[in-house]
């Protein structure tokens, strides 16, 4: 039995940020207590400050919800809307946030008081940063750190979708996972009326709603939820064609944040598929490859990076 009060209710705080709702026993068999006790510990948190709610019969459970203060996680407010503010600009930005932060985000949000994520709003409209060429399409944070929660919970989400074609749908799906491909971010989830696994660009999706229903987790196909994008994304077509055979293992090229994209072909060689709409994009993929490659591509790609080349030459001569 955990029996420092100090360390279980801690324990117990970090649980009920890990899950929406938890039930009286659950809590007790994660902590080696009784039920009593869990709920005696929940009264202390709530005087602590921490917004537990609670839902009262056999199925009741308990949830840590968006409160006046924030809960007692070592930090105070200014520090909270740093962070939040961080992560949502990382998030939006789509430089290749990992899964931790991600979840970092949306666990930050479920817990930030109403008047401290006014201010975290507040602040990240008000912040402009210099960039050398048009980012392209951005992802919302909110609505990023919105299906990061659903993903965890398994909860089934609608939300209306533009096609590549245009046709605006309202789509409703189990979502499993948040994968960040060439700038862009996608969600695998399963169509429950497709009854199929699709990918959606979070660009092209707006109004993500919960719907409450859980269900049970589905195995992404293959169990790899980065093949999974990489074999989608491979067959759509895209302007510029751009194969590089790269001479080095794949797992040293994976450290580049090119996962998605690459196909093994031995131990010491693999294949990226750098092909994009826009020559630019092209370009700084290649460039961020540190072993050597032969290229397969298109003559406006060739042309590209022969331009790139020269004036490189010419400013270092």
């Amino acid at each position: 039995m955990t029996s420092d009060m100090t360390a279980r209710m801690l324990r117990l705080l970090s649980l009920l940020q890990t899950r929406r709702e938890w039930s009286g026993a659950d809590l007790a068999d994660r902590l080696d207590v009784t039920v009593r006790t869990v709920r005696r510990d929940i009264d202390r948190l709530r005087e602590l400050g921490c917004p537990v709610d609670s839902a009262r019969g056999h199925a009741g459970g308990y949830r840590l919800t968006s409160g006046s203060d924030l809960p007692p996680l070592l930090l105070d407010d200014e520090e909270a809307v740093a962070i939040a503010v961080a992560l949502r600009t990382v998030a939006g930005g789509l430089t290749g946030i990992e899964e931790t932060a991600l979840r970092a985000l949306a666990k930050l949000e479920q817990v930030l008081p109403s008047r401290l994520r006014g201010q975290v709003t507040a602040l990240q409209s008000s912040l402009a940063g210099i960039t050398w060429e048009e980012q392209g399409p951005r992802a919302d944070s909110a609505l990023l750190a919105a299906l990061a929660v659903a993903c965890r919970d398994h909860e089934i989400i609608t939300f209306d979708y533009t096609t590549r074609q245009g046709a605006a749908t309202r789509r409703r799906v189990e979502p499993c996972h948040l994968v960040d491909s060439g700038g862009l971010w996608y969600l695998i989830a399963h169509d429950i009326d497709k009854d199929d696994w699709r990918l959606f660009r979070l660009d092209r999706l707006t109004d993500a709603t919960p719907t409450g229903r859980r269900v049970p987790p589905r195995p992404v196909p293959g169990d790899d939820p980065a093949a999974f994008v990489a074999s989608r994304l491979s067959a759509v077509p895209t302007r510029y064609r751009a194969i590089a055979t790269i001479h080095a293992p794949a797992d040293h090229v994976r450290t580049r944040g090119l996962a998605t994209r690459l196909t093994l072909i031995d131990e010491r060689t693999c294949r990226l598929d750098a092909s994009d709409d826009r020559l630019p994009r092209i370009a700084q993929t290649l460039a961020g490859l540190d072993s050597a490659y032969t290229l397969d591509a298109d003559p406006e790609v060739i042309d590209h990076l022969r331009a790139i080349a020269h004036h490189a030459l010419r400013a270092l001569s």
